[in-house]
């Protein structure tokens, strides 16, 4: 019988929580640690929390330093917390790095660690055999106070669902980088650029969304959808806390260019990496307090669904009738790399 492989993407949700499972170490100190759906590690220090995070980069090249501050530093603002430290591990393609690519990439990680108030305190940087492109593994460390940090298994049924900015925000600007020869000859150079400048504006980054949603009511929880989409991150939130959940499919913020990039190399919108957006989980009676204060900050967001007592149900309602929330073990951008 041929060995089980897998393909390019994140590994199969069923298969990474027995790994966890099977593998788990518990430490009375560990508030928070490795399950799905869970951004961050969250350990008790005295009064305080420390966060821990990493996340890779694999899909982008250009501004690949910018990139993954602000992915990892997401996953710290979803548990409540500040992003301080970042570690980064840059594996750099043999035969074809050069002093000015090296040069960029610790530029990017500079300046988006002085942007958001973040300390560069180590790593690691070698030409690595067998890279067609840069890959940088972030780490980064935060920190929040006992209660204020925030996790998904505290979610209950009832609470609603509200999604921040719109999907394939980060998917938007990667197809726009990657395909840009392709895509000049197809729509106005003005269109790929503000395109390609997505992950800047509307940006990639949740830090104020996830501010601004903390001053303004009392949370459950907070996660962003990254690798597999919005619904891979809905997904995440249902098996950390044991609900189920209805979402509102036309309730779904989608940006026109997001929607026209994503159907030129089909991709399911869905299902393509998603960062740039946020998920708030908030109790029914707190809803309202949220979406005006977004509205004040002339924040994109709105109210998606909820979730249910019963952990099988997971559903997209629309006009046409119900469907089962999809699932994608592998992200739609990877159609990009294999067209």
């Amino acid at each position: 019988m041929p060995k089980k492989t897998y393909p390019a993407g994140k590994l199969p949700a069923d298969d990474l929580a027995r790994l966890l499972q099977k593998h788990r170490f518990a430490d009375a100190r560990v508030l928070a640690g490795p399950a799905i759906g869970m951004d961050a590690a969250a350990i008790r220090f005295d009064k305080r929390i420390l966060l821990a995070k990493t996340d890779p980069i694999t899909f982008a090249s250009d501004d690949i330093g910018w990139y993954v501050l602000h992915v990892n530093a997401n996953d710290i603002a979803c548990m409540g917390g500040v992003p301080r430290w970042f570690l980064a591990t840059v594996l750099l393609p043999e035969n074809a790095t050069d002093a000015d690519l090296v040069e960029r990439i610790f530029a990017d990680i500079a300046t988006a660690c002085k942007q958001m108030g973040v300390s560069l305190v180590g790593g690691h940087t070698e030409i690595t055999p067998g890279l067609d492109r840069p890959i940088v593994v972030g780490a980064m460390l935060g920190e929040t106070s006992q209660d204020g940090l925030l996790n998904l298994a505290d979610c209950q049924p009832e609470d609603r669902i509200i999604l921040v900015s719109g999907i394939a925000i980060e998917a938007t600007s990667i197809i726009a980088r990657e395909k840009e020869a392709e895509l000049t000859e197809i729509y106005d150079q003005e269109f790929v650029q503000r395109c390609k400048n997505f992950i800047h504006q509307p940006g990639i980054s949740v830090l104020r969304a996830a501010k601004e949603a903390r001053r303004a009511a009392p949370l459950r929880a907070m996660h962003d959808p990254t690798e597999g989409g919005l619904a891979t991150a809905l997904h995440e939130v249902a098996d950390a806390c044991g609900c189920g959940l209805i979402i509102d499919e036309e309730a779904i913020p989608v940006l026109p260019e997001a929607k026209l990039l994503c159907d030129q190399y089909n991709m399911d919108l869905l299902g393509v990496i998603a960062s740039g957006a946020l998920l708030i989980i908030i109790e029914e009676k707190h809803k309202s307090a949220l979406l005006k204060h977004f509205h004040e900050q002339d924040i994109l967001a709105a109210d998606i669904g909820y979730l249910t007592r019963n952990p099988g149900e997971r559903f997209l309602v629309n006009e046409q009738g119900k469907r089962p929330l999809p699932r994608f073990d592998q992200d739609e951008i990877v159609k990009l790399f294999a067209a």
